[in-house]
Order: structure tokens, then C-alpha cells, then sequence
């Protein structure tokens, strides 16, 4: 069987509650972000976020206002300011994730999204019930840069390491998943992480361990 390449467009750490965008393995944009409170797992009623390799299976909210609430997946025609008090709808946009591993495969009937919140005073901390809340400025910006199929990886991990450019850019060490099947058990797959060689030759640096949010993917 011919080696597969899988890398993540987006890593969610919901041990930093930070989510990172990423541009071809390199440049990055981090948000703040809002995990479960009540825990991790793919558990039905568990109201928990699931882990592992995930993808981007619809967008809704082409064009909504930011605040707009969204009500089975619909705008209602109202808008709300950030940390309106008693209110606690999905708002601004919804990046809806079906999952692509076992541990994860309850995840879009389950309706796990990204999401606008109008609680920003809770991001930062495990708050939701089992999406993954953002700013509604933060979700507006990632919507737009993630097209459908765009592979998200949620992991109880830190963010991979980057470091920053001269001009400020965010920037990772480029790596995929290579999965190969091992002949010896039918059906099995062994996975490896394997860093890209550089364009051009560069100084010696530290090992980066931005392997660890892939260690689980699967073709």
C-alpha cells in the first residue's frame, strides 16, 4: 500500500485552551479557545470534547454579523454583545467536525462544533458543553481561512512548539504522518512522523516535539 501524508490545518490543546492555525506546517495564528468542562471522550451524552483527527465537514454562517445567534443551525435574526448577561447561544459561526478515528466518531452527530460564544470572559478555561468555544472576532477570522475537509487535530497536549521569525511570523517546523501497513497483520497500520527537509540549508536547531499532535492520526 502506497504511504499516505496527513497534516493538520488547525491543533487544539486543551491543556494550553489554545488553538493554532497553521499554513502549510509553517506560519501561525493562536487563539484562545474554550474546551468541555465536562472532559474529554466521544461518549454519547457525555457533553464531552472529543480527541483526535478530525476534519472539517460543513461551515455554516457565510456573511452573519458577528454576534448573530444560531439556533439548530440556523440565524434567528438576533445579535448579541459579547458577555450578554443569562445568554449562552452559538453565535457567529459554526465550523461543524466529523470525526475520523474511533475515538472520535460519534463527534458530528453529536454536533461538535467551533463556535462563536457570547461568554468570553470564560475562554481560556474548560467551559462549553463539549465544542470548541471562541471570540467571535477569533472564530469570524478562522471561518475564513479553513475550507471544507480541512483536517483539525484535538489533543490533551501542549501546542507544538514554534518559533518567530525576524518580522514577527509565527513558524513551525513542517512534518507529516506517513502510515504504511505492516504485512505481518492485515489491516494494521504503523505510523511515523518524518520532518520535511528544508528548501535551503539552515543551522543546526533543537528537535521539535510538534510530532506530538499527530502521534494518533490515521489516513
Amino acid at each position: 500500500m502506497r504511504a499516505q501524508l496527513v497534516q493538520p490545518n488547525v491543533v487544539v490543546s486543551v491543556r494550553d485552551q489554545k488553538l493554532m492555525l497553521l499554513d502549510n506546517g509553517g506560519n501561525a495564528a493562536v487563539y484562545p479557545i474554550s474546551t468541555s468542562k465536562f472532559g474529554l471522550g466521544d461518549r454519547w451524552g457525555s457533553m464531552a470534547t472529543p480527541l483526535g483527527t478530525l476534519q472539517v465537514a460543513q461551515k455554516i454562517g457565510d456573511h452573519a454579523p458577528v454576534g448573530a445567534v444560531f439556533h439548530n443551525r440556523r440565524f434567528t435574526g438576533e445579535i448579541l454583545q459579547p458577555n450578554t448577561p443569562g445568554r449562552d447561544p452559538i453565535i457567529t459561526r459554526i465550523i461543524w467536525l466529523r470525526g475520523l478515528e474511533a475515538e472520535n466518531a460519534h463527534a458530528y452527530d453529536r454536533a461538535i462544533y467551533i463556535h462563536g460564544t457570547p461568554e468570553e470572559k470564560t475562554i481560556g478555561r474548560p467551559a462549553s458543553y463539549g465544542c470548541i468555544r471562541m471570540k467571535s472576532s477569533d472564530v469570524s477570522s478562522l471561518y475564513a481561512q479553513l475550507s471544507i475537509g480541512a483536517i483539525v487535530q484535538i489533543t490533551a497536549d501542549h501546542l507544538p512548539k514554534v518559533s518567530r521569525a525576524a518580522k514577527g511570523t509565527l513558524v513551525s517546523t513542517p512534518t507529516h504522518a506517513v502510515f504504511t501497513v505492516d504485512s505481518s497483520k492485515p489491516g494494521a497500520e504503523k505510523a511515523s512522523v518524518t520532518p520535511l527537509a528544508p528548501k535551503t540549508s539552515v543551522a543546526p536547531t533543537k528537535k521539535s516535539d510538534s510530532s506530538a499532535w499527530l502521534r494518533n492520526a490515521r489516513a
